[in-house]
């Protein structure tokens, strides 16, 4: 299939090269969702949602460590009850760390995806903007290269700055 898309590509640049210029633009898709000030907006916006629960994570880890710790260093010391008691204790903590874990990078991968969804959505809107303004006859966004010549990156993350959220 993309065998036969680049075929066409081929033949629509050379039929048309003869009667028209022919303008290729390219976007550095993930450049956009690091630079864009949506994107930037939308990564503090994450951090922000998520802070709380990464501090909780932070003071569990440091409980466990704390009690593994204890139990390395007075194991031998300890009574046999209590260092069943201790061992329990910490494998039902590690195993309720790692549950909780586990759902807060979901939740996070979730949240991110649904953040850059939208600053995608926003992008390709400024993209399709910038190509029927400056007449281009196609924009790719994936590429295996791309010359600096054809790069609208930066003037689309400019243009995102620029344009109110939800325009």
């Amino acid at each position: 299939m993309r065998k036969l898309v680049f075929v066409a590509l081929i033949a629509l640049i050379g039929g048309t090269a003869a009667a028209a210029d022919f303008k290729i633009g390219f976007v550095n898709t993930e450049r956009v969702f690091r630079d864009a000030a949506p994107a930037v907006r939308a990564q503090k916006k994450i951090e922000q949602e998520f802070a709380k629960r990464d501090q909780e994570m932070q003071k569990m880890a440091e409980q466990i460590r704390k009690l593994q710790e204890s139990l390395e260093k007075n194991a031998v010391t300890m009574p046999e009850t209590e260092r069943r008691n201790k061992e329990r204790e910490f494998g039902d903590l590690n195993k309720d760390f790692q549950r909780k874990q586990r759902e807060f990078r979901e939740d996070l991968n979730q949240r991110r995806n649904e953040e850059l969804a939208a600053v995608l959505e926003r992008a390709n809107r400024t993209i399709k903007a910038i190509a029927e303004a400056e007449k281009y006859d196609i924009i790719f966004q994936e590429a295996v290269y791309a010359g600096p010549r054809i790069d609208i990156t930066d003037k689309v993350i400019k243009a995102l700055e620029d344009k109110p959220a939800g325009k």
